[in-house]
Parts: C-alpha cells; structure tokens; sequence
C-alpha cells in the first residue's frame, strides 16, 4: 500500500505521546508499504533528525510552525466556535502543502493522527482516511472538569469541553474509520456520539527497549512515575500523590523514595523535589534502567483517557503497577494483572504498601503484566493491525 501519514508532531526522538506512536507504527507499516509523511515542526531544530526518518517515509513534507502563532491563533480562536487545539494547529501553509502532495502522489488511504488533525482530511472524501485518536477526548475533558482547578482554568475547560463534544460528533461522522486505543473511549464515544464507526487500536511497547528479565524484585524502597511532566494529568497526578497518598505510605515506609521521571517538569513540579524521598529527575534518554530501579511504578492519574505508555511499559518490563481507572480500563485485564486499579487516596496507597510488603507478589504480579503485553501489546501486534484497518481502503 502507498499510505500518507498526516501528524501533528514531527515523530522524532520518539520518547513519549504522540511521537512515540506515529513513528512505531510507521516504522513497522514501512517495511512492507510505502509511507510518506506530512506534519508540522513547532522548532526547526527537529530538523537535525531528518536522516532518522528517512529510511521509513519515502517523501516527507515539514512545515514550520512557531509556538507565538499557534498561541495567537488560539486566542483569536476564543471568538470562534472551534476548540482551541484545533485552532492552534491551524496553518494555512500545512493546507496548501497538503493540496499539492496530494495532486502529485496517489494513495490507497490516508491516516490522520489526534482530531487536531482531522481539519486538513475531512474535505478529501475521495480518498479512504482513518482519524487515529489517541483517546476519547470528551470523555478527557469530562474528567477534567471533575479535578478541583482555579476558576479560569474551569472557564476554559468548560468552553473546550463544549466545543470538543460537538467537534468531535462532527469529525467522527465524517471519516471513513475512527479509531481509539480502548475498550472504554470506544463504548464513551459509540454511546455519546451514536456513531458505530469505531475501532480498537491499543497503544503499544517497544518490548525490545523495554524488555523483561533484569528486575531485582527483593528491593522495596521506589516508587516511580514517569511521563512528560508539563502535561496536565501528570502535574495533577504527582501533586495529588505527593499531597494525599505518599504520606500515607510513608507511615508503613518511612524510607520510600518516589521518583519522577519525565523531561520538561514545570516549576511546582520541580519544587517537590527535596532531595531526601522525593527526586524529580528531569528527562531520561532511556527509562528502562529507571523502571528497573522502581519497586512499584504508580499513575493515580484523575483525568484523561485512552491507555498510558507509563503503564504499558513498566508492565512490560515486569514492574508491577497501581494505577487509577485512567490507567487500567482501558488494557482490558483482570486487577493484578501486572497493574492493579485503586480509587481514593488510602485504597491507592494500601495497595502500594500491600505491594511493599511481599516480595512474591510484586514478583507474580510483574510476571503476569509481561505475559499480557508479550500477547497483545508489542508495536508488531498493533501495527498488523492498523495494516488490516489501512487495507480496507484498497479498490
């Protein structure tokens, strides 16, 4: 198949989101199709990595996108009925790209990745198009309105929660496939929306880079959460452990460390760190000898949607794992399956000490999160499967 890919983040370093997904799955798909790429770069300098992606998309266009332009086409974006993301990935140039890609090359189909995207394909009905959400996004945004935050923090939340719903219904309905990456956003959005062309894609891990066998499972004395620590349900996720569920912990463990892995942390992120049991370590090229290191990855994550790399690749190192439903619902596994769901402060934190307590069930629990991701989780697995999806566009 000869398949455009159209992003909303230059794909490379893949370490987390939206990068880690488009460039795993276009890698696979490269070896057997033809890929060819058109995104947006927010700094030129990602285009030092040029000769990274060169051996998976044949032709690739990279149009320049500035941060001030995104953010004032979200503020003119505030009079206009459109969400804000949507209006921040406007670009005029990516338009007039796009058109002229696609009068030179022909495609058997298009894949769209986020609904901030999903602007630029949904004129182009002569060609079969798949958006790819990465969650459902008004069921994030439902969530997000439930976490105590400033009064115009909840102003602007309520004006994109609004907006996104009636966004998204449109958006849904005009593609030919939609897909999401769990059993939970695809029941939100078939029973909010009414529309029944959804399907499952998971996230997935690279089991390669994040491969089992090494854990040390006698320590008891890290805890650890990873993931970009500028996103917003990871902030709220750290401050709501370290407020309510360490101290807890630290009455059964007054030893414990917590660890936060992530690059970009903000400034009230940073200020956790006190050097005695809780570090923020800032970016980590490679995670997996972080993750090696935890005796309990956690994500008490209180809003957002779909699955969680943090979660898929601690289990798929054999690090068990308590989460929120965030993090759980949508793996489709049993509780203890590598992960185990807690809700509320103390039933989080009494699983983490249950945890800490017993060396053979930190054992049998990681041991169990490798045999689900080795099944159904790998990036062969799910690239295959967006392959089958992709092939539905052939005439």
């Amino acid at each position: 198949m000869k398949i455009l890919f159209i992003a909303n983040r230059f794909p490379y370093p893949p370490f987390r989101g939206d990068k880690l997904k488009i460039y795993n799955l276009s890698k696979r798909l490269a070896e057997k199709n033809e890929i060819h790429l058109i995104t947006f770069t927010e700094q030129k300098s990602d285009l030092q990595y040029l000769d990274k992606l060169n051996p998976i998309f044949k032709r690739m266009e990279i149009v320049h996108l500035p941060k001030l332009q995104s953010l004032f086409h979200s503020a003119i974006g505030l009079f206009q009925k459109l969400p804000l993301q949507v209006q921040y990935f406007k670009s005029r140039d990516f338009s007039a790209r796009l058109k002229q890609l696609l009068s030179e090359e022909k495609y058997d189909a298009i894949h769209v990745q986020h609904i901030r995207m999903a602007q630029y394909a949904i004129a182009y009905k002569q060609y079969f198009r798949i958006l790819d959400l990465p969650d459902a996004f008004s069921l994030y945004w439902q969530r997000r309105k439930e976490v105590p935050r400033s009064f115009l923090s909840k102003w602007l939340d309520n004006i994109e929660s609004k907006r996104v719903i009636n966004y998204e219904k449109y958006v849904l309905n005009e593609f030919d496939l939609n897909l999401v990456c769990s059993r939970e956003d695809q029941e939100f959005l078939i029973q909010t929306h009414k529309v029944g062309n959804i399907e499952l894609l998971s996230n997935g891990v690279d089991n390669q880079q994040f491969k089992p066998g090494k854990h040390d499972y006698s320590h008891n004395e890290t805890l650890l959460f990873t993931g970009n620590m500028d996103y917003d349900p990871n902030v709220d996720a750290v401050l709501y452990f370290v407020d309510e569920i360490m101290p807890i912990i630290l009455k059964a463990f007054p030893n414990v460390k917590f660890v936060v892995a992530g690059q970009r942390p903000i400034d009230k992120v940073k200020a956790l760190d006190n050097g005695k049991n809780i570090f923020v370590t800032g970016f980590i090229p490679d995670l997996s000898e972080t993750y090696n290191s935890a005796s309990v990855v956690v994500a008490p994550l209180r809003f957002g949607a779909g699955t969680q790399n943090k979660v898929l690749e601690a289990m798929s190192m054999g690090i068990p794992v308590v989460c929120s439903n965030i993090g759980f619902e949508g793996l489709g596994i049993d509780d203890g399956q590598g992960a185990f769901m807690r809700l509320g402060a103390s039933d989080f934190a009494d699983q983490v000490i249950t945890l800490l307590s017993n060396e053979d069930l930190r054992e049998s629990t990681g041991k169990k999160g490798i045999e689900v991701i080795q099944k159904s989780f790998t990036w062969e697995t799910i690239s295959e499967r967006l392959s089958s999806f992709l092939s539905r566009g052939i005439k």
